[in-house]
């Protein structure tokens, strides 16, 4: 008795899929992904001191830990969605988030600070996270990534307060980042009006500010 071969076609996209994220994964732990979009303009309006530097510094490797996560995120849920446009939604957001993964890069460096070590680790546990969010099916995976894109929004909202009124440059960046994961945020709502139960938004809120907690100094 021999079972139901899946088709050459289908086969050939999940190995494409598959080759995807893999090459994602390397490039955004290795820092060696290329944004397809300029950093967006700003005018630093003043020189910042070392306590402000370092206040920046820190924050935007959070923001770098961030952009790692919720790349490996969509690449997850594209991997097991099976639904050829979901997938095609899916990595144009995880193409923004490569955007903005290499504009924190490019910050960091500029502030003579570093991503953080615990860079891989959390892009293994978002990829899982967003693979299982993704094999329960498309009404499921997008009200996720709605609901995760929501406490993005939150979380850089909380940023832009924190960070020095003098970095310019890093505030463009964070709030350019804002811009499109409320973007994210609204087509996602649009493609599946689903809502994620209150609790479990309030444990992913715990979850990420543990990220955050960790991330700052690590």
């Amino acid at each position: 008795m021999t079972g139901e071969q899946p088709e050459p076609a289908t086969l050939v996209a999940f190995l494409d899929i598959c080759l995807t994220v893999i090459d994602g994964g390397l490039r955004a732990c290795a820092g060696a992904g290329h944004p397809q979009r300029p950093p967006p303009a700003a005018v630093e309006a003043e020189e910042l001191d070392d306590r402000a530097r370092r206040r920046s510094g820190a924050l935007m490797r959070v923001n770098h830990c961030g952009e790692i996560c919720a790349q490996a995120l969509y690449q997850g849920q594209a991997l097991t969605t099976g639904d050829a446009e979901t997938r095609r939604f899916l990595m144009a957001a995880a193409q923004d988030e490569e955007d903005h993964l290499g504009w924190c890069r490019q910050r960091l460096r500029e502030l003579g600070s570093r991503p953080s070590l615990l860079d891989p680790a959390f892009y293994a546990a978002s990829l899982l996270l967003g693979a299982i969010a993704g094999s329960c099916g498309d009404r499921t995976s997008l009200a996720f990534l709605e609901a995760t894109e929501d406490q993005v929004r939150q979380h850089l909202d909380r940023h832009l307060r924190r960070l020095p009124e003098a970095d310019g440059k890093s505030r463009a960046v964070v709030q350019a980042m804002r811009d499109d994961e409320e973007r994210h945020r609204r087509d996602a709502a649009r493609r599946q009006p689903t809502v994620f139960p209150p609790m479990v938004k309030r444990l992913m809120g715990v979850a990420a500010r543990a990220m955050t907690a960790t991330t700052y100094r690590l």
